[in-house]
């Protein structure tokens, strides 16, 4: 193996989840299987600079957004001494990284998701490096390390829509995210417009609403529901049924902050805006009969789902009847995954 720097730059998108995985076990194994659509424009940004003779090991300097965050720099360096049975080289390395996100942080879009897929597909990106093997990323293994570190984040890198955790339908795998690739026409082109009510952290983190599912009274009939769920949208997306899939994707997402109201404790991440917006796009989509649904993560931020077809129409409502809601709006589309520029 080589042992000269290695300076590169990894970006990572956000993913939206159509069916959502709520609760969890084991190693950041998911409680019900989950099916997500991976952004283009909502991306971490992560510079690299990488070096196996410096006698200090792991994360010794770490910059978001220019500026020093110590506490994300030990979720770092902690995730990679969990990984050492995975991953041993984290233990022959000194790395200095600088991030920034092109969206608001821990307000309900999946900055865990970018940054920890981000941060994977580094370290295997090093690992290709130094074995002189770079032609292509093994996403799979990006996949299987980013889970470890934030749930969500192993369908970050697959292009497109992507399936995590085991299904009733011989599909997906509790260890990482495989793509789904019978796309009908009318999914391959879906535009996301983020409809930002509160671009403040959240009061609760989404580590927590996935502990209390353990003994929640809804448990085992989430998981049903949502594998019944998983079933619908699949079948929606290959078939190119708009109603199908706005019907799941609404549904599921309701019942992702019921879960939320109804734990122990409880707690709500909605704020009046987010339900006027959500009341706004019902309103609208059964007057002018367009495919425009919504979703929501675990924040206050909906998530407005769309084709092409309609774009024209989706922005002019948003711009009259949605931004008096919002505070900001970013306009995202479907896209392609990680990325990474050799310096």
């Amino acid at each position: 193996m080589s042992s000269e720097l290695i300076q590169f730059k990894v970006t990572a998108p956000s993913n939206i989840a159509l069916v959502k995985y709520w609760g969890k076990f084991g190693r950041q194994y998911p409680m019900n299987p989950s099916i997500s659509m991976t952004l283009k424009n909502c991306v971490t940004e992560m510079s690299f600079k990488v070096d196996r003779n410096k006698k200090e090991k792991g994360i010794t300097n770490f910059l978001f957004e220019n500026q020093a965050s110590p506490k994300f720099e030990k979720r770092l360096n902690d995730f990679l001494k969990s990984i050492e049975d995975l991953y041993p080289l984290g233990k022959e390395l000194n790395l200095e990284i600088k991030s920034q996100n092109s969206f608001p942080h821990s307000a309900g879009i999946a900055s865990s998701a970018s940054a920890m897929a981000a941060f994977a597909a580094g370290l295997v990106h090093i690992e290709s490096s130094l074995k002189n093997n770079i032609d292509k990323i093994d996403l799979q293994r990006v996949s299987e390390l980013a889970r470890i570190a934030s749930g969500s984040a192993c369908r970050s890198m697959i292009p497109n829509y992507a399936i995590w955790g085991e299904t009733k339908m011989d599909i997906g795998s509790n260890e990482h995210g495989v793509s789904f690739e019978n796309i009908h026409e009318n999914f391959k082109s879906m535009n996301d417009s983020i409809l930002i009510v509160s671009s403040e952290e959240k009061s609760v983190s989404s580590s927590l609403g996935h502990q209390l599912m353990h003994g929640h009274a809804f448990r085992e009939a989430r998981i049903e529901q949502a594998h019944e769920n998983m079933r619908n949208m699949i079948n929606a997306i290959a078939t190119g049924d708009y109603d199908q899939f706005g019907e799941v994707l609404e549904n599921d997402a309701l019942t992702l902050h019921a879960l939320m109201m109804t734990s122990y404790p409880s707690f709500i991440l909605l704020k009046p805006n987010s339900l006027a917006i959500i009341e706004k796009i019902r309103i609208l989509r059964n007057e002018h009969k367009i495919p425009m649904y919504f979703t929501i993560d675990a924040g206050p931020n909906i998530h407005l789902l769309y084709p092409d077809s309609i774009k024209d129409k989706a922005t002019k409502f948003i711009e009259q009847d949605l931004m008096p809601f919002c505070t900001n709006v970013i306009h995202d589309r479907i896209g392609n995954g990680v990325s990474i520029i050799n310096e």
